[in-house]
Formats: C-alpha cells, sequence, structure tokens
C-alpha cells in the first residue's frame, strides 16, 4: 500500500532514574532561611535541590548576593525532535538562575515569583556543546519587584540563549518581617 511506513528495527532504549526530596521538607527550610543562606545549604548539600532541577540534571554552582550559577549537560534525555536540547529546557535553566539571583537578595520571611520572562535564543545546544552554564544577575532589586537577567553558555563559552525576568516580591504570610512592623 502506497505511504506505508516500513516497520522499524527496534532500537536501543535508554533509561532515566531521578530520585527526589519531598518538595515540601525543602520548601520549609527556605521559609526559614534568608535566601542567600537557603541558597548557599543548597549548593553545599545541605538541603537536597527541588524535584525539577533532579529530573532535568541541573547543578547548582554557586551564589553570591545577587548572582547565581547553574550547569546542566547538553544531553540526549533533553532532545526534542529535532535533536537538539528542547528550549523548555533551557528556559526552565535561565528561569532558575535568575530566580535564585533574585532569591539570594531577600531577608527571611520574603519570597519571589515570576511575573514576566523573556528568553532569546542564539544556537541550538546539541550533544557537542557539552556542559551549558547559566549565569543570573539582579539588575534591580525594590521593595514589591525584582528585575533580572540570565546568559546562557556552551562549554566552549559561545552565547546560546539570554533571557530577562521581572519577579514580585512579597511577604510570606505568617512570618514577622522587619518591615512588616
Amino acid at each position: 500500500m502506497a505511504g506505508d511506513v516500513a516497520p522499524r528495527s527496534p532500537e536501543p532504549s535508554r533509561r532515566r532514574v531521578v530520585e527526589w526530596a519531598d518538595p515540601r521538607s525543602v520548601a520549609a527550610a527556605g521559609r526559614a532561611l534568608a535566601g542567600i543562606d537557603f541558597l548557599r545549604a543548597l549548593v553545599a548539600g545541605e538541603i537536597p535541590p527541588p524535584p525539577a532541577i533532579q529530573l532535568l540534571g541541573i547543578a547548582f554552582v554557586s551564589v553570591d548576593p545577587g548572582t547565581a550559577r547553574m550547569c546542566m549537560p547538553a544531553a540526549e534525555y533533553l532532545f526534542n525532535p529535532l535533536g537538539s536540547v528542547h528550549g523548555g529546557s533551557l528556559a526552565t535553566l535561565l528561569d532558575s538562575v535568575m530566580g535564585c539571583a533574585v532569591h539570594s537578595t531577600l531577608p527571611v520571611g520574603r519570597a519571589y515569583t515570576t511575573l514576566e520572562f523573556k528568553l532569546n535564543f542564539m544556537r541550538a545546544a546539541t550533544e557537542s556543546s557539552g556542559q551549558l552554564t547559566a549565569v543570573g544577575q539582579v539588575v534591580h532589586a525594590g521593595r514589591q519587584q525584582a528585575v533580572a537577567e540570565g546568559r546562557l553558555s556552551d562549554e566552549a563559552g559561545r552565547l546560546v540563549a539570554t533571557a530577562s525576568t521581572t519577579c514580585l516580591l512579597f511577604d510570606l504570610p505568617g512570618v514577622r518581617t522587619p518591615s512588616a512592623g
């Protein structure tokens, strides 16, 4: 019959097993610490990473006030049908690193959420891209909003993508902060 697709020989299957800690305990630990202290505990392995970070294979490399760095392999388990890392995976890496840069500026009792996110791709990330590195940097941190930028590079230092975000800053319910009086 015309248009029939010939049966394909079975390809070897691949498997990725992911384990994670209870995200509620991670969030509870975060509520009890200033942002920089929480993130430093994550980097040191004293607090387990969130499940999304585990799932994508992201490693939290470093954090300083207003800056965060994470890495992710350009591995085939992240590929789209075109043979490159799915843009959603790259977006998650950039959103995470920019959010953590903002989080690093917050005192105990304050939190953030992403209001807006903009992403520009410069080149595809493929298996030959090696380790991808994202750096997030706070541009502005006010009382109610923060703005951060992110840059994503491949192992050779070539720019893969840039991003920017605006985050809403707010007091956590039930936590007294110095400004809440």
